[in-house]
């Protein structure tokens, strides 16, 4: 069974892509929306979190948990395998890899949360394998509070993402990290903004990729085959509309949110 955690409803776009690319595996999720956003929050904090809801889905039987939040990945990672003995996958190496292989020019942008960015974790994995790589990064501390309400096509949005991409489109990036699970549902208008000649990379996308890579060379995890997706249980810690109506669009049919 997969476990899935993250912030708040973002990271539902991590458990819908895995959702598709392994639809015979069980799917935990847990969307820690009474906390969000945890991109403003001291490391300390995050770290605290995430132990919280690792421990959480093991509970629920998850036998591999994907980190589906950039901030909590960038600092909590090192602390989760510690502590917990099953596969932790976070999300920054997965789009890292994928970067790495579509970048022509090496200009490489980022854009996370002020913790993913501060953590400087992006640029130091890109530079450890290209130190000739360019790397310029930008913290949009107000996109998941937007996504979260619901905003993604308000007019504010719209100018907001407008002024945190000038100075990334004026260094001339070829590629895109989207570090932080709630942008690909602002994926087109960062597209529109950034540019067309900008290659977007969807963390979610690149996580599944990397999470089914990994069980199909697990023999030790098995899956029972035939599993109805709609089973998979979806829990909050606290339950809004907003929320529901996010979850629902991001997967194209009525998800049932369970608060704990």
């Amino acid at each position: 069974m997969i476990g899935i955690f993250d912030s708040g409803v973002g990271g539902m776009t991590v458990a819908q892509a895995v959702e598709q690319l392994l639809p015979d595996s069980p799917l935990l999720y847990l969307g820690d929306i009474a906390r969000t956003p945890y991109g403003t929050k001291s490391a300390r904090t995050i770290i605290d979190y995430s132990v919280e809801n690792t421990r959480f889905l093991i509970q629920q039987g998850a036998k591999v948990i994907v980190i589906a939040c950039n901030s909590a990945s960038s600092v909590a990672t090192d602390r989760l395998r510690r502590e917990f003995n099953i596969p932790i996958i976070e999300v920054i190496t997965p789009a890292i890899e994928q970067a790495l292989s579509t970048s022509r020019t090496g200009r490489i942008g980022i854009i996370g949360t002020r913790a993913t960015i501060r953590s400087g974790v992006y640029e130091d994995k890109i530079r450890q394998q290209h130190p000739g790589y360019k790397v310029f990064s930008k913290a949009c501390p107000l996109l998941v509070p937007l996504v979260e309400e619901g905003w993604t096509g308000k007019r504010e949005t719209k100018m907001i993402l407008r002024r945190y991409l000038h100075d990334l489109k004026n260094q001339q990036i070829d590629t895109l990290i989207l570090g932080c699970t709630h942008y690909p549902l602002l994926k087109d208008l960062i597209q529109a903004r950034i540019g067309k000649k900008v290659t977007l990379i969807d963390s979610s996308a690149a996580t599944a990729l990397f999470l089914k890579s990994y069980i199909d060379r697990d023999k030790a995890f098995e899956t029972p085959g035939n599993h109805d997706p709609s089973q998979n249980r979806f829990f909050v810690t606290d339950l809004t509309e907003t929320a529901a109506q996010i979850a629902s669009k991001i997967f194209g049919r009525t998800i049932q949110l369970l608060p704990i």
